[in-house]
């Protein structure tokens, strides 16, 4: 059996930066337990694996495809950068001719169009409410030991703590910091974090671009230690930094060590526009 597969780095227009994902065309069903198996040997942070839901399907015609995600140990509800990656595969390698794609997915339908050199993601924006630090206190030392912690939020809908730094911080000091995600497992206790995210507030001054806000994500739960650009995490940071800084346009900016950058814009029907550009770095096929 052959199934065409592509690396793609997502929220980034230079090859080997951004977030890589897998990303498989299926023509014909694929057994189940194949999609995880495929997922732990490409062994990135997800393989997106696109399917035709009509047996008449074209992946070059059509204009909406089942789409799911899986990490090297389980698939995953909701993958922003794999959305990126799997869009950009249908729009720039198969030439698909349609303005806007969209994909059915465990988080409902997400649409992605073109716009100028990016890809356009709508996604679901995720609300956050304040979280009681001794509930999460032994996580957050795990996380940042004594560092000073601005602000404290937690997302029900994605099970993720958003822990915001202290303003006095520069970005330097985020992307600096050594962070020992496995230690995560043990220090969580309320058994409700899935994914923890590191935020701080931008440079208005504009040295660094004119940032709105930085972030880092780290998700051992899912086996993905710390995850270089996070579409999903932009969901839940979206809302929070919108209401933080009277937004509803930004710039954001996750400084992992590959890195990359996230425009983002909140739509008048509670959802969030995200966009990014891409290279895509490998073409093959898998043979089993």
């Amino acid at each position: 059996m052959q199934i065409p597969i592509f690396t793609v780095d997502a929220f980034t227009n230079r090859s080997f930066s951004g977030n890589p994902a897998a990303v498989c065309l299926l023509e014909h069903d694929l057994n189940e337990d194949l999609h995880q198996k495929i997922a732990t040997e490409m062994n990135l942070s997800e393989t997106a694996f696109i399917r035709r839901l009509r047996s008449m399907d074209d992946f070059t015609k059509s204009s909406c495809f089942g789409l799911r995600w899986f990490t090297p140990t389980k698939e995953v509800p909701l993958c922003g950068h794999a959305t990126l990656a799997a869009a950009a595969v249908l729009f720039h390698i198969q030439k698909n001719t349609n303005s806007v794609l969209t994909f059915v997915t465990l988080s409902g339908e997400l649409k992605a169009r073109q716009v100028e050199d990016h890809i356009v993601l709508d996604l679901p924006l995720y609300l956050t409410y304040p979280q009681v630090f001794q509930e999460v206190e032994e996580l957050i030392k795990a996380a940042i030991g004594d560092m000073i912690v601005q602000d404290l939020r937690y997302s029900p809908d994605t099970k993720k703590l958003l822990v915001r730094l202290s303003d006095a911080y520069e970005r330097s000091v985020l992307e600096e910091l050594q962070v020992s995600a496995q230690n995560f497992l043990s220090a969580e206790k309320t058994g409700k974090v899935k994914g923890l995210i590191l935020t701080l507030k931008g440079d208005s001054s504009g040295k660094h671009e004119g940032y709105d806000f930085y972030s880092r994500y780290f998700a051992p739960w899912v086996g993905v230690l710390e995850d270089p650009v996070t579409g999903s995490a932009h969901a839940v940071l979206s809302s929070y930094w919108s209401e933080q800084l009277g937004k509803k346009e930004m710039l954001a900016f996750q400084c992992s060590r590959r890195g990359g950058e996230l425009k983002i814009s909140l739509r008048n029907d509670g959802r969030v526009d995200i966009a990014g550009q891409i290279a895509v770095v490998l073409k093959g096929n898998l043979t089993f």
